[in-house]
């Protein structure tokens, strides 16, 4: 059962009005964590901001895997139905790809470490050792793209968390929870 109820639109805070409209008019519909995370323009925004940025960084298919991945670790049931379905209809990943990333894993082997790689960051809450980060590297990844997953999955943790902790009304199509694949 949900703990916060989603705003309805004439609820929306002003400041978070122009960015909830955006995703709205992007998606074509507005998700029920988006219309609950906007209750605080300050985060909302910051968030947005964050994913705008991000949404440039690496490619969509190891974007999404990595989303992918940090739900499963971070139990976001919520998450995993958002990631699967963008993942299978945007990033045009097959569902043993979506299974093999909420694993921690790709087929594709550039991808695979980067997966690894941010599984390893969610778990060890940064304490990587010399050899996760020297795989990364060997993968073909430079400092700049370690960067940008290690941002990703604070990203998706943030989302995770916020999700976790007011579990709105799940609006994409079900998957299995967490845990179970």
């Amino acid at each position: 059962m949900p703990r916060s109820t989603a705003l309805k639109p004439e609820q929306v805070p002003a400041d978070s009005k122009p960015t909830l409209d955006a995703f709205t008019k992007n998606i074509g519909f507005t998700p029920n964590m988006m219309a609950t995370f906007a209750q605080s323009p300050i985060a909302f925004n910051a968030w947005a901001n964050l994913l705008g940025s991000l949404s440039k960084a690496l490619d969509v298919k190891t974007r999404d895997s990595i989303g992918l991945a940090v739900s499963e670790v971070n139990g976001c049931n919520y998450c995993l139905t958002v990631h699967s379905f963008t993942a299978q209809h945007m990033a045009k990943l097959p569902n043993e790809d979506i299974i093999l990333a909420r694993q921690g894993h790709a087929n594709d082997p550039k991808r695979d470490a980067a997966v690894q790689f941010a599984r390893k960051v969610i778990v060890s809450r940064g304490q990587v050792s010399d050899a996760d980060l020297k795989a990364v590297r060997d993968a073909g990844y430079t400092d700049a793209n370690v960067m940008e997953i290690v941002a990703l999955v604070a990203m998706y943790s943030l989302t995770n968390f916020i999700n976790n902790v007011f579990d709105p009304e799940k609006d994409f199509p079900a998957v299995a929870p967490a845990g179970s694949i």
